[in-house]
């Protein structure tokens, strides 16, 4: 991470996401959780990732541990959403920016989660 920011708890997922251990943000989710990732990697299409926690696990399955880190530009909190505005670096160059906002649970767990990463749009 390169800044700041107030999203902790997505300032710690994107951490962990980064980590040669990801699968510990599996212990950061409610039981009721689910997401979406929609994944550009430019061009025509996308790849939407969704589901619940067997979803979830897949992802972090087909990732490619150590090659990609998450960067915050812009992070907020709002009561139990936070938001992120990051750009995502390929082997230390930049590939892409993207958003993420997450809802917490009252014990402080992600219950939803919604990132949209895209290399047509940059902020820096």
């Amino acid at each position: 991470m390169t800044t700041q920011s107030t999203a902790s708890f997505l300032t710690t997922w994107f951490a962990i996401l980064d980590s040669a251990d990801a699968d510990r943000i599996l212990d950061m989710i409610s039981e009721d959780f689910s997401f979406s990732i929609l994944f550009s990697t430019g061009g025509e299409g996308a790849t939407d990732f969704h589901g619940g926690r067997p979803e979830l696990e897949g992802y972090l399955d087909q990732r490619e541990v150590g090659v990609r880190t998450h960067h915050v530009l812009a992070a907020s909190t709002v009561g139990g959403d936070e938001l992120f505005l990051g750009e995502v670096r390929r082997l230390g160059e930049l590939e892409a920016s993207f958003v993420a906002s997450a809802r917490l649970d009252g014990s402080g767990r992600v219950r939803r989660l919604l990132i949209g990463r895209s290399p047509a749009v940059l902020f820096t």
